[in-house]
């Protein structure tokens, strides 16, 4: 018990000494530092020039002789480049007798002032994110790029609450109109650049929030009293000085509440400065003033002079001086004259030197310029970016809850442009989810009545980025949007600032509203993920629009797709080696292997590519497309026939033991009465790979009997093979006649299409439905993969389906939108080893449901049981490598896989060319899918190339965690 006692009452007094000794230490440096200075050296200090690494040498020799000569404190860059910047840092600091602070007024960082950097979201835009963590992991990631530049001081966060939407410097550069969004913003950002040791400095004291001047360019007034601005004005101060603010900026505002002269600036006025924030709100930090070069402040006083009196106010350094040895002569003049001490100037140089020893100039070491490009883009921080854009869309209005879109209702859908800007990377977004139809914005008026056509019309305004750029809609834009929404169901879309959407007319007429509010690709990406429910929306308005929608407001939406979009570094993947994929598509298509195909890759949930390839021919002209629907061949098994059998095993209506005479009676008293459920779904069961139902169907020619099959539907021939062509009702009892007829052999491994075609029709008579509607209605509708589908012609033009096969041996014509399998087409397209079409997207919606253990959107479709039953190898120890439907990786050296996927994953691969692949221990999906069929399917180059198995090796060899 002493001994915990002692380390109780040890620990503290540990950690006391080691602070005293860093403080004791920090305190011998600033003062041996400070002792060996002159007079000048100690006032040079005080200033933190501008600098361009952009310019040219003229300007760095002017920069190198401050240095040298005035012994300048720091300096803060503008425009440049990264590289450029660190040489010039380096340079500066090889003649400084004490290393230099290097600021930059980089608010939403680096990218806002060099090329080749990274920028992230405007402020306001930022303002309308829930998570605060995620601010902070931006200023974290802020931080740790400045540090790698070199830079101690990010002139942010800015703090001001733009209450005046007229602002016209602020505006998007605030968090919003909301003081406590703007403090918890404001207070996360220091607190991850901080995490960095760079210094965050809150700007504009003591509010430039609510002014309709630029101070650039005059000095604006704020005209309120003092318990207005401290309520508002000077809340987020309170709270950052609290919670460890190293550093504000003073602003040139006149706030006659604050100071009583007229025409004194804040940044010059002494009450602000040292009786308000230093005495009232207690900061202990380092003080700068904004630009000294700005009208606002130059109006005032000339150069030299505005300088000394922003020190005299109680500023510790002077920013953007334009006359350094001026100044100095002016220090030098005033300190003779008395005007200030040499407490006075020992307060400011001690502090800024305290602040040089936080930030390690004590141990000053040159910036290392190798992969400083890379270092400073570091995939990484577009990742965060696409999660704060994602964070930000915003749903203003969402009637009967159109937003997502119900995917269980396809709908034909129009987009309307409206803006000057680029809009093609959110139309590709659009497109990637379904078809959309395209009306030329400067050609809508003589098409408004095409409109009303359309189920919905979705209109997107783009102006281009631009924090000061107008982004305010024009008469013809307003004018345009009410007539659209007045006629049409409408989603209104806005890649622009919220104030822009002000002068509307009304919003009344429109479904939906929704903010993206940057006109960018990520913007685009993840406002259509909303709009098609593959994302949440969550985000709140930051500032009020007009007098249509006010500050907070904001409709959370909840996706309704168990798949969503990512950036593939997110998920743990090499994206240049992703890539390879693309060299190993095109080289096949290149060789003959097949005319086009579709490659889906996803993991924990993301897709992080999913590409188009080539052509549905060889022709060149109909390119493959997202939503290209093929045919998915013995897929079918897996995703059509499959999910159904388990729903039966899940529902306690079929067991695995149960034997086919007693499901099917027509086989009760045949030697396949005894064959089990688990030797169907495992390919177990004896029964021949394969029989050519089709050929006792044609004549001595080779064509179909004409008393089987008849050019027109009836009732007699109701069973559809292609175009013009329906085989007789009851084929199907004869079908099933052959299969009971067929030859049973040893019960071992021997894949067979027979297994499955049994097994639908158990499922069929058990629920007395059609296989394609039970499966549509028990899975696909339910998970909104609706490009899943039996008879693809029902529901899709044939020019978006792929054809198959040019066929001259049964159907003697090109196979398009019927199925290419034979025996499925005589079951009139549906059937339990194939029929079923898709596209890339939603046969991975359905290896998804597999992955989630039979859950969505928290529903369970079936049981986490069922599936660990259907995804367990029964037989390998006898050289099956089956699981109960599912296909299984090699146990030897030949397979349907690369060999690089785990024993726990699954899929199945087609004749057409297709495979669909599930891993879960690396929750990871592979797609392909292609026609290699066409136009003749027997020579199967695609099969011995290996380009799935080679594509499946890439992705593996692609994950780097």
């Amino acid at each position: 018990m002493k001994k915990i006692w002692v380390l109780f009452i040890l620990t503290p007094l540990l950690f006391f000494a080691q602070s005293h000794q860093k403080y004791q230490s920090a305190e011998k440096w600033v003062d041996s530092v400070y002792n060996q200075m002159s007079f000048n050296e100690k006032v040079g200090q005080l200033f933190m020039v501008a600098a361009y690494s952009n310019r040219d040498s003229k300007h760095l020799q002017d920069l190198l002789d401050l240095v040298k000569t005035k012994n300048i404190g720091g300096v803060i860059f503008f425009q440049g480049g990264p590289g450029r910047q660190a040489s010039m840092t380096n340079k500066l600091n090889a003649v400084s007798k004490v290393p230099l602070f290097v600021g930059i007024d980089a608010e939403w960082g680096l990218g806002m002032r060099l090329d080749s950097t990274h920028v992230y979201p405007w402020n306001l835009n930022l303002g309308a994110i829930q998570n605060n963590n995620l601010i902070k992991q931006m200023g974290q990631q802020m931080g740790e790029q400045a540090k790698r530049l070199g830079v101690h001081f990010m002139f942010a966060p800015v703090v001001d609450i733009n209450t005046n939407p007229l602002n016209p410097i602020i505006s998007n550069r605030s968090f919003g109109e909301s003081k406590d969004n703007v403090a918890n913003k404001a207070t996360a950002l220091m607190q991850g650049l901080q995490s960095e040791n760079v210094f965050a400095t809150a700007k504009h004291f003591p509010g430039h929030g609510d002014t309709a001047t630029d101070s650039h360019h005059s000095l604006p007034k704020i005209d309120f009293d003092k318990k207005r601005l401290d309520y508002i004005e000077l809340y987020p101060y309170k709270k950052l000085i609290k919670d460890g603010l190293a550093s504000v900026m003073v602003a040139h505002l006149s706030v006659p509440a604050l100071e009583s002269q007229p025409g004194v600036p804040t940044s010059l006025s002494y009450n602000t400065i040292t009786n308000v924030l230093k005495n009232d709100l207690n900061f202990k930090g380092l003080i700068f003033t904004d630009a000294l070069n700005m009208k606002g402040v130059a109006n005032h006083k000339s150069p030299g002079e505005v300088d000394l009196a922003a020190f005299l106010a109680g500023n510790d350094v002077l920013l953007f001086a334009e006359n350094v040895p001026l100044a100095v002569d002016k220090f030098n003049e005033a300190f003779k004259n008395g005007l200030f001490t040499e407490e006075r100037l020992a307060h400011s140089v001690k502090k800024i030197l305290l602040y040089k020893f936080k930030a390690g100039l004590n141990k000053y070491q040159s910036i290392n310029t190798q992969n400083i490009y890379a270092d400073l883009n570091k995939p990484e921080y577009t990742s965060l970016t696409y999660k704060l854009f994602e964070n930000m869309v915003t749903v203003v209005k969402n009637d009967q809850k159109i937003v997502p879109l119900n995917p269980t209702k396809p709908q034909n859908i129009a987009y309307v442009k409206l803006g000057d800007d680029t809009n093609d990377t959110f139309i590709d977004a659009l497109q990637a989810n379904q078809p959309i139809t395209i009306f030329n914005q400067y050609q809508i008026e003589e098409h408004l009545t095409d409109l009303n056509a359309f189920d919905l019309v979705i209109v997107g305004y783009h102006k281009a980025d631009g924090v000061w750029k107008k982004h305010d809609m024009n008469a013809t834009e307003i004018n345009l949007l009410d007539k659209i929404s007045k006629s049409n169901k409408t989603i209104f879309v806005s890649f622009v600032k919220p104030y822009a959407l002000s002068e509307i007319k009304s919003f009344a007429n429109m479904q939906a509203v929704v903010l993206g509010y940057q006109n960018n690709i990520i913007a685009h990406r993840k406002v259509a993920d909303v709009l098609f429910g593959m994302q949440a929306a969550n985000g709140k308005l930051s500032v009020s629009v007009g007098k249509h929608f006010n500050e907070g407001d904001g409709i959370d939406t909840k996706p309704n797709k168990n798949l969503r979009y990512s950036r593939a570094i997110e998920q743990g993947f090499n994206e240049t080696k992703l890539k390879e994929i693309d060299v190993l598509v095109n080289k096949a298509i290149k060789n003959g292997y097949m005319p086009g195909a579709q490659v889906l890759v996803a993991r924990n949930g993301n897709i992080v590519y999913n590409k188009s390839f080539g052509n549905l021919t060889y022709n060149e002209k109909d390119a493959v497309t997202n939503q290209t629907i093929y045919d998915l061949a013995s897929l079918s098994k897996m995703l059509g026939t499959l999910p159904m059998v388990m729903k039966m095993y899940n529902d306690g209506k079929l067991r695995f033991d149960q034997k086919l005479g007693n499901l099917l009676p027509e086989f009760k008293r045949t030697d396949k009465a005894n064959i089990t459920v688990k030797e169907m779904l495992t390919h177990n069961s004896g029964l021949t790979a394969w029989i050519p139902f089709y050929k006792e169907t044609l004549d001595a020619n080779g064509k179909p009997l004409t008393d089987l099959y008849k050019p027109m539907q009836s009732a007699e021939f109701n069973l559809q093979v292609n175009d013009n062509l329906y085989l007789k009702s009851d084929y199907k009892k004869t079908i099933l006649e052959t299969i009971a007829s067929s030859k049973l052999g040893k019960k071992e491994y021997k894949y067979s299409d027979l297994n499955f075609i049994l097994l639908a029709e158990i499922v069929e008579r058990t629920y007395k439905k059609p296989l394609n509607e039970l499966v549509t209605q028990n899975f696909y509708n339910k998970i909104n993969a609706n490009n899943l589908t039996y008879l693809p012609l029902t529901k899709f033009d044939v020019s978006q389906i792929a054809p198959t096969e040019i066929d001259n041996y049964f159907r003697h014509t090109t196979v398009q939108g019927y199925v290419h399998d034979m025996g499925a087409a005589m079951m009139g397209g549906v059937a339990g080893h194939a029929g079923l079409f898709g596209n890339a997207l939603d046969v991975a919606k359905m290896m998804q449901l597999f992955l989630d253990e039979g859950a969505f959107n928290g529903e369970q479709l079936v049981n986490t049981k069922t599936i660990k039953d259907f995804n367990t190898c029964y037989y390998c120890q006898h050289g099956n490598r089956r699981g109960a439907g599912f296909d299984k990786p090699q146990l030897g050296t030949s397979g349907p896989t690369c060999g690089c996927a785990s024993m726990q994953s699954f899929g199945h691969t087609g004749f057409t060319g297709t495979m669909a692949w599930a891993d879960p221990e690396k929750n990871l999906i592979y797609v392909f899918l292609s026609n290699r069929t066409y136009p003749n399917a027997d020579d199967n180059k695609l099969s011995k190339s290996n380009t799935r198995e080679d594509i499946q090796q890439i992705i593996y060899d692609a994950l780097i965690q």
